[in-house]
């Protein structure tokens, strides 16, 4: 297993982290313990030392099946993490009771790393103010957490601002050959590379859709390393970044299991050969888009209520992937009032638009498509 050294870990950490966000379930929706138990050991056995949870994932079973797994093995031969949930934390107090709580579910004494988890402006303000980053860090220095960190979820400006106000152990982002310019970005990953502190990235397949375009796509990639996954060749892009030490994979199937092992186990860099046809893969990815939206926001507030940009994007992003899971969560996360049914037809969201997007009449071609998925 390929691994790399990061700041606070007193061993190497495998660059494949086993993401405990999607395990095999059961009908009622439940995670399979059984296969799931032998897929935590398969990855422990060959080499994969870096284990992902949160208090949210899987209902809140996550940490619950991740504890009694790992409670199996040695502790020295593996690392651990987990995220608070900062959106059930108002006071100090709430931090140190959610804190007991998830260390009971994973029958741990200590954490490898505790995040700050899904940060944004908001929350890093909300959380300085009742003193739950200064509770991060005592929690270190009692030796009950071995690192500090956070999962971000906002834009470069937030993160240029907020890496560099604490003494973070690390950071975890996403990142994929797509999401360069999203959110923290590659500009992110430099500054915390400049600032000494560990990268760690979360949708590395940009939550599968990076196996979901047409196979044809791949033929120039395939021309060059024949027969390799449209898993292997994301990952892999992520991994030509060298401050980037895990790569977080939620892995649901034994196959997706030996498909990341196999990556992992014969890892071989990135040449520019195959970067630049990622560059080309991406480009083509994003040609496959139905219409322009930049999400440049000029469009709102729409006077029907309508989230034009975010209603766009979810169209767009089926477009480029046709993944169609991930499309359906997102088109059901839109408010009923924010969605384009909800269009007055008044035109005024064109007059502002610098793309001269048909808006009015892209809206129903969205609800006609994502609508009826």
């Amino acid at each position: 297993m390929f691994t790399r050294t990061m700041n606070g870990f007193d061993k190497p950490v495998s660059l494949l982290g086993f993401g405990c966000m999607r395990f095999p379930t059961t009908e009622d929706g439940k995670i399979d313990r059984v296969r799931t138990r032998a897929m935590l050991l398969r990855a422990h056995e060959m080499g994969v030392n870096y284990y992902d949870t949160a208090y949210p994932y899987h209902g809140g079973e996550s940490e619950i099946v991740v504890g009694e797994v790992l409670k199996e093995l040695p502790r020295d031969s593996y690392f651990l993490t987990t995220k608070l949930p900062v959106w059930e934390i108002k006071t100090r107090e709430d931090a140190e009771k959610m804190f007991e709580k998830q260390l009971g579910k994973l029958q741990q004494e200590y954490l490898d790393l505790y995040l700050l988890h899904a940060m944004d402006e908001k929350r890093f303000e909300e959380m300085e103010k009742a003193g739950v980053i200064d509770f991060m860090f005592d929690l270190k220095k009692q030796g009950r957490i071995k690192n500090v960190g956070f999962s971000f979820h906002d834009d470069y400006p937030v993160f240029e601002k907020w890496i560099g106000k604490y003494p973070w152990d690390a950071c975890q982002i996403q990142f994929n050959f797509m999401d360069t310019e999203n959110q923290a970005g590659t500009k992110g990953l430099k500054l915390a590379e400049s600032l000494g502190i560990p990268v760690i990235v979360m949708e590395p397949i940009r939550g599968g859709s990076l196996c979901m375009y047409p196979d044809e796509l791949l033929d120039e990639l395939n021309s060059i390393r024949p027969g390799k996954s449209k898993a292997s060749w994301a990952l892999r892009f992520v991994a030509s970044f060298e401050n980037v030490k895990v790569i977080l994979s939620g892995m649901s199937s034994e196959e997706q299991l030996e498909d990341n092992l196999d990556t992992f186990n014969r890892y071989v860099p990135m040449t520019e050969e195959e970067l630049a046809a990622i560059g080309r893969l991406r480009e083509a990815l994003d040609a496959r888009v139905f219409n322009p939206c930049t999400g440049c926001r000029y469009c709102m507030p729409c006077p029907g209520g309508v989230d034009i940009p975010k209603s766009f994007r979810i169209w767009n992003e089926y477009g480029k992937y046709g993944n169609v899971g991930h499309t359906k969560w997102e088109w059901n996360m839109l408010k009923d009032d924010e969605k384009p049914a909800n269009c007055l037809q008044c035109g005024a969201c064109e007059e502002q638009c610098p793309q001269h997007i048909s808006i009015r009449e892209d809206l129903v071609k969205v609800t006609d498509l994502i609508g009826n998925l």
